[in-house]
């Protein structure tokens, strides 16, 4: 058994590499983390190992050299919620060595965790959502399929991975009810109302088999080449659809999910269910939309109390 410290094979192309295949096979095949956030921890072990190539001769980190790479990550310039972020994914690679045995102890216990600012969600108000999702042309498939998605993105609180990745039984238009694959493929069922199922409808009806033009597809939105919508594509049309409606303001899918979130406890939801619709693990994750609405309250008594 290896301490942290002992040198492993060369460099970055040796131990490290290896091992980080390793973790990276664990958490897409035991964890079910998705492609993203495989991605993610890929990048961020690729600059750890790049490091440890170059100040520390191949071996296998220990606290000193954990240390001296976090100084490296704010000496480059980067955000208390960026290192905060690759220490995370450091902890879990650690955590991965000490259960395979490759290492005795994890070096990451003694790190520090980075202080970081919550920043308030952006999100759209319901007269801007409405602009949005009323662009898409109806008269054309692929109108009736860009106001379908921005409906039931407003509907659902989906992450935009979720949303296009829908198969065609995972909505229930009888019933109003979705069921959504999220992180860890963990499945979890959100009511829909009425404007986003007719908005489905209609794209079924009239959208779907003209964009498809005979291909088979077990998707519910999909492309003229058969294959779903990604995640990127729907992000360009809703920055399209956007603009024409007036609201430049960095509009993301991910706005549109914030705006679910924000205006169902504006109606008095509480955080309990939205946490649910929402996927989110935690109940603390939830909770940032309740700064979001403290925030509204404050800019509305200093707007209109005559003694703010």
């Amino acid at each position: 058994m290896k301490d942290a410290a002992t040198t492993g094979a060369t460099g970055e192309s040796g131990y490290l590499r290896s091992e980080t295949a390793a973790f990276l096979d664990f958490c897409r095949i035991e964890k079910g983390l998705a492609a993203n956030s495989l991605d993610a921890y890929e990048a961020d072990l690729q600059r750890f190992s790049q490091f440890c190539g170059e100040a520390c001769g191949g071996s296998i980190p220990g606290i000193a050299e954990l240390r001296r790479y976090v100084d490296s990550l704010y000496e480059a310039g980067l955000s208390g919620r960026t290192v905060a972020r690759r220490l995370s994914t450091l902890r879990n690679f650690y955590a991965f060595l000490v259960r395979e045995g490759h290492i005795s102890s994890d070096p990451t216990e003694h790190l520090g965790t980075p202080k970081t600012w919550q920043t308030i969600p952006k999100f759209l108000n319901i007269g801007e959502i409405e602009r949005i999702s009323q662009v898409p042309d109806a008269a054309r498939p692929r109108g009736l399929r860009d106001h379908a998605m921005i409906e039931l993105l407003y509907a659902s609180g989906l992450r935009v991975s979720e949303l296009c990745g829908l198969g065609l039984g995972d909505l229930n238009l009888d019933l109003g009810v979705l069921r959504a694959t999220g992180k860890g493929k963990k499945q979890r069922m959100i009511p829909v109302g009425k404007p986003a199922l007719a908005a489905v409808r209609a794209y079924l009806a009239g959208g779907r088999a003209a964009i498809l033009k005979g291909r088979p597809s077990r998707y519910l939105f999909v492309t003229s080449r058969g294959g779903r919508m990604t995640r990127q594509a729907f992000g360009k049309l809703l920055r399209v659809h956007g603009r024409k409606a007036g609201v430049f303001h960095r509009l993301t899918p991910h706005a549109i999910r914030h705006s679910f979130a924000t205006h169902l406890l504006e109606g008095g939801a509480d955080l309990r269910s939205v946490q649910v619709m929402l996927g989110h693990a935690d109940i603390s994750t939830t909770q940032i939309y309740t700064h979001v609405m403290r925030a509204r309250l404050r800019k509305t008594v200093e707007e209109h109390h005559p003694r703010a």
